[in-house]
C-alpha cells in the first residue's frame, strides 16, 4: 500500500509510473466457438497478440441462433511490432488453417445427410406409388405390395447409411484436421521465433 511506504519511496513509485512509454494498440475482435477461444488464445499470443481487458463475451444470441455457442475474443497488439509484415502474413496462414479445420468439422457429416436423405426421398417417392396403387379404381394390391417394400426399406436404410457413412467420413476428416493442426503449430513455431 501506498500509504505504508515513506515518502521518498511513494515519490519514487510515483516518478517511475510517469516513466512509463506510450505504447499504440492495434485492435482485434474473433469471433469463434466457446471451445476454441483457449486453442486461439495461444495462437495469436504468437503474432504478438494479447488478450485485451474483457477476456471474451458471449455473441449476441437473440438475433440469430447460430451465435449460440459463440464468444468474441477481444485481443490487442503494439503496432510497432517487429517484423509485423511476417508476422500478419504467418497470421492469414494460421486464420485459413483455422477455417478450414471448421469446415473439415462440418465435412463429417454432411456427406452421410446428403446420402441419408436421398434414400429416404427415394423410399418416399416408392410410397407415394404404392398409396396411389392402392387408391386406383380398381384397387392394385400386387403393384401396391411391390412398391411398398422398397418404400419400407427407403424409410429403414437412411439410419444405417447415415451411421456408416459418419463414421467413415470422420475417420477420414481426423486424419486432415490432424494435418492442419501440424500445420497450424509450424506457423505458430515461425511467428514465435519472429517475436
Amino acid at each position: 500500500d501506498l500509504h505504508l511506504l515513506s515518502r521518498r519511496q511513494r515519490q519514487m513509485c510515483i516518478r517511475d509510473s510517469r516513466k512509463r512509454e506510450f505504447v499504440g494498440y492495434e485492435y482485434k475482435e474473433v469471433c469463434a466457438d466457446k471451445n476454441q477461444i483457449s486453442f486461439l488464445i495461444d495462437g495469436y499470443e504468437n503474432f504478438g497478440w494479447e488478450v485485451d481487458g474483457n477476456v471474451c463475451e458471449k455473441a449476441d444470441a437473440g438475433r440469430n441462433p447460430q451465435f449460440q455457442n459463440k464468444r468474441i475474443l477481444h485481443l490487442k497488439r503494439n503496432r510497432k511490432i517487429v517484423n509485423k509484415m511476417e508476422l500478419t502474413r504467418l497470421q492469414r496462414n494460421f486464420e485459413a488453417c483455422v477455417n478450414e479445420i471448421e469446415a473439415l468439422e462440418k465435412a463429417k457429416t454432411s456427406k452421410a445427410t446428403m446420402r441419408a436423405l436421398t434414400v429416404g426421398i427415394v423410399g418416399t417417392a416408392f410410397m407415394a406409388g404404392a398409396t396411389f396403387a392402392v387408391t386406383a379404381d380398381p384397387p392394385h394390391i400386387i403393384l401396391c405390395i411391390i412398391l411398398a417394400i422398397p418404400a419400407f426399406i427407403g424409410w429403414i436404410l437412411p439410419y444405417f447409411i447415415y451411421r456408416k457413412t459418419a463414421a467413415e467420413e470422420t475417420e477420414k476428416m481426423n486424419r486432415l484436421i490432424e494435418e492442419k493442426y501440424d500445420e497450424i503449430y509450424a506457423i505458430c513455431e515461425k511467428g514465435n521465433r519472429l517475436l
